[in-house]
């Protein structure tokens, strides 16, 4: 048996046998919302009073400051669109720039920095009857709901929930996150991706052993996953993912198609929303009829009837499928697996009930996927498992999980140059060190650039946090050494703390940036990192280079400044002087062989130089004392 190390409580904490601490999964959708906890050992999903497990991610706003959540909420998505937001986890962390073309939505938006106290700064905003909302506020509502149906199903108060995120959820919509469950009075154990979490109710309900594929296609984005399950373990090996594809592509672009078939323009914000809402109803139809008839009656009173086939609609969408591929190849290039490596392939997510998207991938994995857990289900009975170990509740099972953070988290260093402290997939959490050293002379201060991605310039990278390191004690170019460490928690949030060594100053940050990467940058800067790794490669190469080179050239100059005269012939100064002009000249250039000629040259025309200087300066420190002082 696998000992479960998230299960060390600390002392006086453990939970007594006959007691059971309420803990719930929560799967916060694009499209849908569930909440599942464990009983009498087995995760289930809480179904409303009504019997449903769905919670439509919709909210709905009026004048008088009622909030209609779910169900209630979506039967008027089209009547009022304008305060009726329905897929908020695509504005999550966001800015009103990273949102893009905006002009088919029906909402009102109002950027962060024109809004007043208490709202969130850099993350776009929402102008509804009951005042401006932010998608923190909007989720917080949904999440609500959900606390509400777990307390009144399970007679208790909650002691905490694990609440899934797309595993290329980043820093800042991670964090909007944990914000929007703090608002809604939920103690949040955990953020879990929710490929893991899949892979959790699988692993554990079918006993499974081996690799593992999670594909996840969800409301708003993509996800892949590959795990290894072994005795209790398990163990995130790679994921990818697109974080501007899922099921509401499908479904904006059977709208595209029903505006061109039907010669329509300029709908209003009551007739798109209609559209989008029949668009959905069609797709759901047609996974497992061979047609759809598409009926609407459009504000200006035109009747629109449409007859769709299913082999129209998987022609229309073939290339959203084929663009799921592309990440499943990366992921399993990440994990040095081939596609036969793969023992079986879960699915998850509403959207992979696509015929389809079924066959896609059963094509390209070569096996039939796992189907026999509900694709809308899966990933909160995952959460609840993984809650109920965090609330202290042990079980007959004891197993560990390990994550891993999806893209690789560094530093700036001299040149514009990214340094990668954490390597994507990296297990988390983890911790990460690594020692710099001050560039100039007398230098008492650095500033300290965190970045993520995978492009080797920072230029070609995210920007996280700057902060600076102040205090250093004043010593000559590359004696300090600041200890930078990288800290990731099991949530995948990040902290940066700088630390030189000899004195024992410090500064650190928490990052957390006001809004995240645009909808297609993640997905980008993987693509990106492979597409140009080669010229990734020369532009570190050249500015390698021309940093190393530089360095000697001040290096030389303030040599030669203070001891040259003293030291030096005029002819052997005047050498030393065109061989530093020929480097300067040099570092102008891209030319990387040329540059470190010229370097070389430098460095060795002032190798007798360097020698007559640390000649006299042990010629000075013996000057005035006896040898048994030296001994001494």
């Amino acid at each position: 048996m696998t000992v479960a190390l998230l299960q060390i409580s600390e002392p006086g904490l453990s939970t007594a046998p006959h007691e059971h601490r309420l803990a719930v999964g929560i799967d916060l959708g694009t499209t849908n919302s569930l909440v599942a906890t464990v009983r009498n050992g087995i995760s289930v999903v809480l179904n409303d009073e009504h019997g449903r497990a769905l919670l439509p991610s919709v909210v709905r706003y009026l004048p008088d400051g009622t909030v209609h959540v779910g169900g209630e909420a979506q039967r008027e998505q089209s009547t009022d669109p304008a305060n009726t937001i329905v897929s908020v986890k695509r504005f999550m962390g966001r800015g009103l720039a990273d949102i893009g073309d905006i002009s088919g939505l029906p909402y009102r938006f109002v950027d962060a920095a024109a809004t007043g106290a208490g709202q969130t700064p850099g993350m776009v905003q929402l102008r509804t009857a009951a005042g401006i909302k932010s998608p923190v506020e909007v989720s917080a509502e949904i999440l609500k709901a959900l606390r509400s149906r777990a307390e009144q199903a399970l007679g208790g108060e909650l002691v905490g929930a694990v609440i899934t995120v797309p595993a290329y959820f980043d820093d800042a919509q991670r964090q909007a996150t944990k914000d929007a469950a703090k608002l809604a009075g939920l103690n949040v154990l955990r953020l879990l991706n929710e490929p893991t979490a899949a892979a959790i109710a699988y692993g554990l309900d079918n006993a499974a052993e081996g690799v593992y594929a999670v594909y996840d296609l969800g409301g708003g984005t993509f996800d892949i996953s590959i795990l290894r399950l072994s005795r209790g373990v398990f163990e995130v090996l790679a994921t990818n993912g697109d974080s501007a594809l899922g099921g509401d592509d499908f479904d904006h672009r059977l709208y595209c198609w029903l505006l061109e078939k039907n010669g329509l323009s300029a709908l209003s914000a009551r007739d798109t929303r209609l559209l989008l809402t029949r668009s959905r109803a069609a797709k759901e139809e047609l996974t497992e009829h061979a047609q759809t008839r598409i009926t609407s009656v459009l504000g200006n009173g035109e009747v629109m009837d449409t007859t769709l086939t299913q082999q129209e609609y998987h022609d229309m969408t073939q290339n959203l499928v084929a663009r799921t591929l592309q990440p499943v190849r990366r992921a399993l290039r990440d994990a040095g697996l081939k596609v036969e490596d793969i023992k079986g392939v879960v699915m998850v997510g509403g959207a992979t009930r696509m015929p389809q998207v079924q066959r896609a991938v059963a094509e390209f994995f070569r096996q039939v996927p796992l189907t026999n857990l509900d694709p809308d289900k899966v990933v909160a009975l995952g959460a609840a498992m993984q809650a109920n170990v965090l609330a202290g509740n042990r079980g007959e099972d004891d197993w560990l999980l390990l994550d891993v953070i999806p893209l690789s988290l560094g530093l700036e260093t001299m040149g514009g140059l990214t340094e990668k402290i954490v390597p994507r997939n990296s297990t988390i959490p983890t911790a990460r060190a690594q020692e710099f050293t001050t560039f100039k002379d007398g230098q008492t201060a650095m500033s300290i650039h965190v970045v993520q991605g995978e492009r080797e310039l920072v230029s070609d990278c995210r920007s996280l946090a700057r902060f600076e390191l102040r205090g250093i004690p004043p010593m000559v170019a590359g004696a300090a050494r600041i200890r930078v460490t990288f800290q990731v928690d099991a949530d995948g949030l990040l902290n940066v703390s700088a630390r030189e060594t000899g004195s024992g100053v410090e500064a650190h940050v928490t990052v957390k940036p006001s809004y995240g990467l645009s909808d297609a940058e993640v997905a980008r800067m993987l693509q990106d990192s492979y597409a140009y790794a080669r010229d990734d490669m020369s532009a570190r190469s050249l500015a390698e280079a021309r940093v190393e080179g530089q360095r000697l050239l001040e290096g030389a100059h303030a040599a030669l400044q203070e001891d040259g005269a003293a030291l030096l012939q005029p002819e052997e100064l005047q050498a030393i002087e065109l061989l530093a002009e020929k480097l300067q000249q040099t570092l102008a250039g891209d030319d990387i062989a040329a540059i470190k000629r010229a370097t070389d040259m430098l460095n060795q025309g002032t190798v007798e130089f360097a020698s007559r200087r640390m000649d006299r300066s042990v010629r000075k420190a013996l000057t005035g004392h006896r040898l048994d002082e030296l001994e001494a």
